[in-house]
């Protein structure tokens, strides 16, 4: 059996090697490649092999239609928008995520981005290091503040977990209801959600129901003190307006760890240039604790496959 690693997996060569020591011994090939987007030599790697493991790099439909040995995709991140599952679907290949794998990392990154924002912490260091004070920089606490996430999944419910221990309240809005739930979310409909929270998290997946959530109607439901944090996938929020609602002062401020373009972002994109937002390029996955777990269970999802009991399953 031959398997293709698509791009690195973001963990050190001997740790891989670790993981795939085992499927060597059962005669599992494996061949490495440098992530590309250049779709003739996307096929010319993949053609031949029985599996494939990629993370966020997008990956075609015809570059999977054009890979007739092709039986599994082991996708090693949690969001698939960015694989052609169409033409697996209609080829029957299994696809499997790495869902759970960086639960803590973004919601760590999700805190940090708000802790940062609600205290001025990169102005104020640029104003310690010149000589200067706080006058001016003072600002507000996560404590009583009404935190509004949107997606309740294991990256949601984990950031409900982190902001719960601060003193927030924490709503919550979901396509159906979830059972079971700890006692401190309140679950509302979107449109409540909006209105009454001062922070608004985004941990949904990017799907046709979800492209395009956050606009300008929604926007100005949203309280004009409050911050819109999108550590989910870019296109679910309209940069455009985004950007237009902040420069009208619609809304306080923005984080976002996500864009409509995969970073690296041209430096003249306009929602660099809008007002009030502190800005990462795509890093809330990437710890080394979540790169060492997202490729064990990588590696258990192709193992799970071979047995015939697969798990992680998309498709």
């Amino acid at each position: 059996m031959k398997a293709v690693i698509m791009e690195s997996l973001g963990i050190p060569a001997q740790e891989l090697a670790q993981l795939e020591a085992p499927f060597a011994e059962k005669g599992v090939i494996f061949e490495h490649f440098d992530r590309t987007s250049d779709g003739k030599t996307l096929i010319s790697e993949a053609k031949g092999a029985d599996a494939m493991i990629l993370a966020n790099m997008p990956m075609p439909e015809e570059v999977i239609r054009s890979c007739p040995a092709l039986k599994f995709i082991d996708i090693a991140f949690t969001g698939v928008d960015h694989v052609g599952l169409g033409a697996a679907k209609e080829r029957g290949i299994a696809v499997s995520n790495a869902s759970g794998y960086s639960s803590e990392a973004v919601s760590e990154l999700v805190l940090g981005m708000v802790l940062a924002k609600a205290r001025n912490i990169r102005a104020v260091e640029d104003r310690c290091r010149t000589g200067g004070t706080k006058d001016g920089l003072v600002d507000w606490e996560i404590k009583g503040k009404t935190i509004g996430i949107i997606g309740l999944g294991k990256i949601g419910s984990r950031t409900a977990q982190l902001f719960h221990a601060l003193d927030a309240t924490i709503l919550a809005s979901t396509r159906s209801f979830h059972k079971d739930v700890p006692d401190y979310i309140t679950q509302v409909d979107r449109d409540e959600l909006l209105r009454r929270s001062d922070i608004v998290v985004l941990h949904c997946p990017l799907n046709d129901s979800t492209r395009g959530m956050i606009g300008e109607r929604q926007l100005a439901e949203m309280k004009p003190t409050a911050i819109l944090v999108n550590a989910a996938r870019g296109p679910v929020v309209n940069e455009k307006e985004l950007a237009t609602a902040l420069e009208n002062g619609v809304i306080a401020g923005a984080c976002l760890d996500v864009f409509e373009k995969e970073p690296p972002l041209a430096t003249d994109a306009e929602i660099l240039k809008a007002p009030n937002t502190l800005v990462t390029p795509h890093v809330a996955f990437a710890t080394k604790e979540s790169m060492t777990l997202r490729a064990r269970i990588v590696f258990d999802n192709l193992k799970a496959w071979m047995d015939g009991q697969p798990i992680n399953v998309i498709l």
